[in-house]
């Protein structure tokens, strides 16, 4: 087998285009999910997520759960890099399960909010943020 220099250009262009490709970005949610729940299954109910339908600003999106009786609560960001935004853990003297932060938003993408129940149950909610370009709605 004779190779030459543009075939092996051709495969070394190959290679780091494959390699550069983002992992995908559902496997990364399903993972952070599975370890947070232990693999058990996820309900509706008993949890609420509250975040802007559309954010002008990807860097600063404000997100609040609450989820009365929760003992920790995940929140996910499904199209970033790195999904894992944040988990808050509630103690015994905790007055109420709730809690808000500001996070960033690489692009339009489902916010995803997952609560374990006092029970070992847990329970999600999930929204969808488009993030806009400049504030221009695109």
């Amino acid at each position: 087998m004779n190779i030459t220099r543009r075939n092996a250009l051709a495969l070394g262009l190959g290679g780091l285009v494959v390699a550069a490709l983002p992992l995908p970005a559902r496997a990364a949610v399903e993972d952070a999910v599975a370890a947070f729940t232990g693999g058990a299954a996820t309900g509706t109910g008993g949890i609420t997520l509250t975040a802007p339908e559309i954010a002008e600003n990807g860097n600063t999106v404000p997100v609040a759960v609450d989820a009365p009786g929760a003992v920790s609560i995940l929140v996910l960001a499904a199209g970033n890099p790195e999904p894992e935004v944040v988990t808050f853990t509630f103690g015994p003297a905790a007055g109420s399960q709730m809690a808000s932060t500001r996070i960033r938003l690489a692009k339009t993408q489902d916010v995803i909010a997952i609560a374990k129940m006092p029970d070992g149950s847990f329970v999600q909610a999930q929204s969808t943020v488009k993030v806009t370009i400049g504030g221009c709605g695109g």
